[in-house]
């Protein structure tokens, strides 16, 4: 990342817990508009905040990358805020922060996300910002170098953090030798051997304005950001290489392991899932919610609140392009890891046999996830974020009463239908950072 989010991973958040807003009269407040370049700007007008949130959100990521240039769209993320041929970085980050606002930024395996949130006044300057900064950055072999060093750092930091670890394990080995599976920082021996100028092709190469789309939330008018957006445009379009689809080979590995000597064991259990546009979708948010995505679920239940194996204990799911994973993530003291996979394993295996959930936990995880909808409408950046990510992964912003319509109409028979796809059907992989070899758990998984 640029300033200090990182690279996001698979999952890192979820762009159908995101509502659009109804206005007054029960409208939405949602303009949507492609230029003829193609690039699509959407926004969403609150004229009760006094502040604006702008992103630049780019359909490519590190899936996009070749195998020798591994790390370049993170790399480039961190390049773009050291500034164009009539910025520097000093200045960009003082005409943000001076005018009282923040930018950040972050890469996944499928987009890469530049913005920031100013007062309302601040509007035109952030969008001359990002646009600058987007369409137009200098690149410097100066600042490749230096922030080649800043990137090998947060490299660094990545490996002396045993939770961060498990995560980029457990992708590898769900998705291994394969782009979605690489970790989205790349690697030290990419790293170190990308050049300018191979950076320079990569943003040649896809950053299109039919390849970005610009979303924008708070005190604003639709209009005035189309304009804005348009007068900021570089010269010239074009389109990103195309995407090659996932075959969903090779098969993912059983067991990966990390032997670290840290206090604790840091285990992830999963497998493959859904995509972003499967319709089984709602029914998974709906399974991973009952399963370990709160206090009330059956993971944090019986490993925390009643045997006290873990701290921390909870399910997530994540949806790419053509792929997605299940995945259940604890931490516990070394001697007792069997125990937690025992425990874990019975629960999993639990689901599968009663065909999903109870009638009581439908109805626990329909309410948490209207809840969570209603709770996430509280600030211009988070509803720009989901502005940006909804028109970036799906191709439309769906409407709180959308969402929640869909999730409203799971059933238990839908949930059952998920977990013979996704729970009984495929394999599944176990990372563990800890003090242990490959060996010590054998086929386990």
């Amino acid at each position: 990342m640029g300033i200090g989010a990182g690279p996001a991973r698979v999952g890192a958040a979820d762009p159908l817990l995101n509502p659009t807003a109804p206005d007054a009269d029960g409208g939405e407040m949602i303009g949507r508009t492609r230029l003829a370049s193609g690039l699509r700007v959407v926004t969403e007008a609150l004229p009760h905040l006094r502040s604006v949130a702008v992103g630049f959100w780019v359909g490519t990521g590190s899936r996009d990358e070749p195998a020798a240039r591994a790390g370049v769209s993170h790399f480039l993320e961190h390049l773009l805020f050291k500034g164009t041929a009539d910025r520097d970085a000093a200045s960009i980050a003082e005409a943000v922060e001076s005018g009282g606002g923040d930018m950040n930024a972050f890469t996944a395996q499928e987009l890469t996300a530049f913005y920031l949130r100013v007062p309302d006044e601040g509007l035109a300057d952030g969008v001359d910002i990002l646009s600058d900064i987007v369409w137009r950055p200098a690149l410097r072999p100066a600042d490749v170098e230096s922030e080649r060093q800043v990137i090998l750092e947060e490299l660094h930091l990545r490996d002396d953090e045993p939770e961060d670890l498990v995560q980029d394990l457990f992708t590898d080995a769900v998705f291994p030798d394969h782009p979605i599976g690489r970790e989205v920082i790349g690697s030290l021996g990419t790293l170190t051997a990308m050049t300018r100028d191979e950076i320079a092709a990569f943003h040649q190469e896809h950053y299109h304005p039919s390849n970005v789309v610009v979303a924008a939330a708070g005190n604003l008018e639709h209009d005035r950001v189309v304009e804005l957006v348009e007068a900021g445009l570089a010269a010239g379009n074009g389109h990103r290489p195309r995407r090659e689809p996932y075959s969903g080979e090779p098969p993912p590995r059983p067991i990966a392991v990390l032997e670290r000597p840290t206090e604790q064991a840091h285990l992830v259990l999963g497998m493959r899932a859904l995509p972003h546009q499967d319709p089984d979708r709602y029914a998974l948010m709906v399974l991973n919610q009952a399963l370990g995505g709160g206090m009330s679920s059956r993971l944090f239940q019986e490993v925390r609140e009643r045997r006290g194996l873990a701290y921390s204990v909870y399910s997530y799911r994540a949806a790419l392009e053509d792929a997605g994973v299940l995945a259940v993530s604890a931490g516990t003291a070394p001697e007792r890891v069997d125990e937690l996979l025992d425990v874990l394993d019975v629960e999993l295996r639990r689901v599968v046999d009663d065909a999903g959930v109870t009638d009581r936990e439908l109805e626990a995880a329909r309410g948490h996830l209207r809840g969570s909808l209603a709770l996430s409408l509280e600030s211009s950046g988070a509803r720009m974020h989901r502005l940006g990510r909804n028109e970036v992964t799906l191709g439309d912003v769906p409407s709180l009463d959308e969402v929640v319509a869909h999730i409203d109409a799971v059933t238990r028979a839908d949930v059952a239908r998920v977990v013979d796809r996704v729970l009984a059907s495929g394999p599944r992989t176990l990372a563990v950072v800890g003090p242990f070899s490959e060996q010590r758990f054998g086929t386990r998984a």
